[in-house]
């Protein structure tokens, strides 16, 4: 075979595959370029949005997102894929409201079922969206992020990260709901406290005052008792003078006096009043022996009855008195006394 004609062959069959892989090559360049803006760009935003931003935002520094179109019902199918586009590049994928991918992708999908583009930039950049939505529940914009969810549900209503997405959501919005009933149990807890010291020192103040009146009274007491005694030697030494056996008993057995309380012990508040926030009195008969001890103690009357009584009988029944006294000779005594119970 004649040489010239095998190289011409050859030759020609080069000529002819230069073209196929030309158009080979111009396809992978294509297919990269798209796989760039479409999925590595939005992945590499999404990325540094974790590191700090919110993906929401535009990528750069201070640069704020458009406001929303005017009337996107009157829009085209070509301005809707523009504005989508253009949210896409800003990182608006479901957010904010009415101006994000999304809702323009569905809405020319609405005003064209089927259209390839829409459907399949939906399609690529769902996962990158639900990072979006899971961020909003993270952050605790419940309200939000149930409206990326059912944005990306009219997407792509089978996926099961809407499964996840919802059980993360209503988690946490349980969590929120035990925090904030913790924290109300906490400040009522801190109420009940504050109100039972508030009653503790009432309670203590209205003890001190009651001791300040019985010491008082007792200092009267013995103050009368003395102007007695001193009347009554100026008189014996106005009479004549009796008998001597007469004269040296006669002081010591006019000697005559009621008891004097000398020692009280407070009544315990009952629990269960103090939780209902309940008053009342209790007045208690009882007598006081020679020793100076209570015994026999009785209720007389109370209000409301059987609520204070036994803790008014177990105080009174601790009380110490100076006995009261008949010429001198300690004597058995009888007395009555109202016990208030009062926060």
């Amino acid at each position: 075979m004649d040489t010239r004609y095998i190289r011409h062959a050859r030759t020609h069959a080069r000529g002819a595959i230069q073209p196929v892989v030309i158009a080979a090559l111009v396809v992978v360049v294509v297919l990269a370029a798209a796989a760039w803006f479409l999925i590595i760009k939005p992945h590499q935003d999404l990325m540094q949005s974790d590191n700090g931003g919110h993906p929401s935002t535009p990528v750069s520094a201070g640069r704020e997102a458009a406001p929303p179109p005017a009337n996107v019902e009157a829009m085209s199918l070509n301005q809707l894929l523009s504005e989508a586009r253009r949210a896409m590049n800003e990182q608006r994928l479901l957010a904010p409201a009415g101006n994000n991918a999304f809702e323009f992708y569905l809405k020319v999908l609405q005003k064209q079922p089927g259209n390839q583009v829409a459907t399949d930039a939906l399609r690529e950049t769902f996962p990158f969206a639900a990072n979006t939505a899971e961020q909003a529940i993270n952050q605790r914009d419940f309200n939000d992020a149930q409206r990326q969810i059912d944005l990306l549900a009219k997407a792509d209503p089978a996926n099961y990260t809407l499964t996840i997405l919802r059980s993360k959501l209503d988690a946490q919005r349980k969590l929120q709901d035990r925090e904030q009933q913790l924290a109300a149990d906490k400040e009522k807890q801190a109420q009940l406290a504050a109100q039972k010291a508030a009653a503790d020192k009432v309670e203590a103040d209205r003890q001190a005052e009651l001791k300040t009146q019985q010491a008082a009274a007792e200092q009267t007491r013995l103050a009368q008792q003395a102007r007695q005694a001193q009347q009554q030697q100026a008189e014996a030494a106005r009479q004549p003078q009796a008998a001597p056996a007469a004269a040296a008993a006669g002081p010591a057995d006019a000697a005559t006096h009621a008891a004097v309380l000398v020692k009280n012990t407070a009544p315990r508040y009952p629990t269960a009043a103090m939780r209902s926030n309940q008053e009342g009195w209790v007045e208690l008969s009882f007598t006081i022996t020679p020793s100076g001890d209570v015994s026999d103690v009785k209720v007389v009357d109370a209000q409301p009855r059987h609520v204070f009584d036994r803790a008014a009988m177990d105080a009174v029944s601790r009380w110490k008195y100076q006995p009261a006294t008949q010429d001198g000779t300690p004597v058995a005594s009888t007395k009555r006394q109202r016990i208030e119970f009062k926060l």
